[in-house]
């Protein structure tokens, strides 16, 4: 193979492996995003404990999970390292709150990925409405500024940084019709 072949299928390789870098990252997070969904469209997670096990197993072992700004520093704080980020959702979801949140739904848009090597950053922003059982309704704006690392072939979030744009009461009951359970993924 001549010098010009060689460096032509070199570049294609590593531009495949970008799109493929890119397309796993797109996949991390939108099923961290999936897994935080409410009521858990994940078929056959019969707990909470299950759920937060199928989150770490998308988590470096060295992560940072953080709220940042003027909103998310006091609400979310820094956890770092994977057993400070299982606390944080345990405390998230290990506990029965009043009023129960009986819907929260994740929408992810403005994507933005960049690939160097075994390293990847992304930054996205998400909306989320969130219903509780007692009525009251909010919608909820984040920016997301996270972070990957490929490491025994496969890609692992390193950080999950959100920051607040806006958080917006909805009127009571704005949501009529929503599942109390997700049958989505059943066989």
């Amino acid at each position: 193979m001549s010098m010009i072949a060689q460096a032509t299928l070199d570049h294609l390789i590593a531009r495949i492996e970008i799109l493929e870098a890119e397309a796993e990252i797109r996949r991390i997070q939108a099923r961290y995003m999936f897994l935080c969904d409410t009521p858990l469209p994940e078929y056959a997670v019969a707990s909470d404990a299950e759920r937060i096990d199928r989150i770490m197993e998308l988590y470096a072992e060295d992560a940072v999970w953080e709220g940042v700004g003027e909103y998310y520093d006091n609400q979310f704080g820094k956890a770092e390292g994977a057993a400070a980020i299982r606390r944080h959702f345990e405390g998230f979801w290990g506990q029965k709150r009043d009023p129960e949140l009986v819907l929260n739904c994740h929408y992810l848009t403005s994507e933005q990925i960049h690939v160097t090597g075994d390293t990847a950053d992304g930054q996205w922003v998400h909306m989320q409405p969130w219903l509780f059982s007692d009525g009251k309704a909010l919608l909820r704006s984040s920016r997301l500024n996270n972070s990957f690392r490929k490491q025994d072939g496969q890609w692992k979030i390193t950080r999950t940084r959100t920051e607040n744009v806006f958080i917006a009461p909805l009127p009571a009951g704005f949501a009529s019709d929503y599942p109390r359970k997700s049958v989505l993924m059943k066989p």
